[in-house]
């Protein structure tokens, strides 16, 4: 797959004012805006709920070495 240019996106402009006409692409435009939104908005809820429900990550637990003073015997 090589990269888009120019004349490229010009054609596929056309096509698509050509299939769908000029009153409908504000429409679609539309649309596909409020789709990316409601994309975004569900992702970055999913991800703070996952942060949410993740354990928080305990510091381990220290184990202090006994003093050999105190030792009998």
């Amino acid at each position: 797959m090589g990269n888009l240019g120019v004349p490229e996106l010009l054609v596929i402009l056309l096509i698509i004012l050509v299939f769908f006409g000029s009153k409908k692409i504000p429409e679609l435009a539309q649309g596909l805006g409020k789709g990316i939104r409601e994309f975004r908005k569900a992702a970055k809820d999913i991800e703070q709920d996952s942060e949410e429900e993740a354990p928080k990550q305990e510091e381990p637990k220290r184990i202090e070495p006994r003093d050999s003073s105190r030792r009998q015997g």
